[in-house]
């Protein structure tokens, strides 16, 4: 009687075949781990004032948390990857998404710091240096050649570095950062909208029926095209993580922005008693920012079986929207 091990027939690839499949092998155990590193979201970092004779540069905050959330896209573990075109980062949509969403966020206050932060009144000439750097974040997030992403986004925060190099000098008379109520105003005004979009888009991941509330409130509103009177909108399974990712990037770069805005605006927040409604700002974003424990997106119906990952995103989102436009009522009180 033949042992059991004369039984088995092990044959282990040798020759060309074997030439191939270890280095294939090894080459795929590398991409999955890449994967995985490169999948992490980044951390929270710290956000402070800069100071001068002792004394915090108005504005130095919130011009180092947008710097500081550029630099992240691009100097995160695996770099910036929306415009990578080898694998595995062509075949990654999580990380792109919360990449376009943190820089829609670097895109909306470089801008209000270009038309409204740097400029007393509506007459004032705009600074040289941020009239430069916002378009430079303008450009596609997906270029990755002639020119590259990368390098116009560099050159925006080389920019942004040269007017907070200005702020913080005291023969600079220029460079100004003018933390008003009204400025302050113009910013939320603009974070709402994007807030209330995304909170929209989140709750379109089980489908909902809605009514048209595009001219309400206004019964002499038109509008250029008909539209129906009730929509159904819904969220594609497979887009459903990307709006997803693209939400968790917005909030994780708005977290900074908020916190550098309670160093900068302190006193106008203070006089119109309104820094308690900016740390349920805080608070709700950071809620969002909670670590996401499932390896995947969980889209279950609202009230079924399965969590729905969405809509638990757009809960804390739509209690951050709200708590600005509350905010944003009480810095245009008078």
């Amino acid at each position: 009687m033949s042992s059991w091990r004369e039984k088995i027939d092990v044959r282990i690839p040798q020759g060309p075949a074997a030439a191939v499949a270890v280095p294939v092998a090894v080459l795929l155990l590398v991409m999955l781990v890449t994967t995985f590193v490169v999948s992490n979201e980044p951390e929270a970092f710290g956000v402070q004032a800069e100071r001068r004779a002792e004394q915090a540069v108005v504005g130095s905050a919130t011009v180092g948390a947008a710097i500081a959330i550029g630099e992240t896209l691009l100097d995160k573990t695996g770099g910036y990857i929306s415009n990578d075109v080898l694998p595995p980062f062509v075949f990654l949509d999580d990380i792109p998404n919360w990449e376009f969403g943190a820089l829609v966020a670097l895109r909306d206050v470089s801008a209000v710091m270009r038309n409204h932060y740097a400029r007393s009144q509506s007459q004032s000439v705009e600074d040289a240096d941020l009239s430069r750097a916002e378009p430079q974040f303008n450009f596609q997030n997906d270029s990755w050649i002639l020119p590259a992403t990368e390098s116009e986004y560099r050159d925006g925060l080389a920019y942004l570095q040269a007017y907070r190099s200005r702020l913080l000098d005291d023969n600079d008379a220029n460079a100004q950062f003018f933390a008003r109520a009204d400025n302050l105003a113009a910013w939320l005004q603009v974070v709402e909208k994007r807030l209330g979009s995304l909170s929209q888009r989140l709750s379109a991941s089980v489908g909902q029926v809605r009514s048209n509330t595009n001219l309400a409130n206004d019964p002499a509103a038109q509008q250029s095209t008909p539209t129906p009177s009730v929509v159904y909108e819904s969220t594609p399974w497979l887009e459903v993580d990307d709006v997803f990712y693209e939400a968790r990037g917005h909030v994780w770069a708005l977290l900074h922005l908020f916190r550098a805005v309670e160093i900068d605006f302190r006193n106008s927040l203070e006089r119109k008693n309104a820094v308690t409604s900016l740390h349920q700002i805080i608070r709700e974003l950071e809620e969002a920012q909670r670590p996401v424990s499932s390896p995947m997106v969980l889209n279950g119906s609202g009230f079924g079986w399965v969590a729905n990952y969405s809509l638990t995103m757009a809960n804390y989102i739509s209690r951050a929207n709200a708590a600005v436009i509350d905010l944003r009522a009480l810095l245009e009180r008078g």
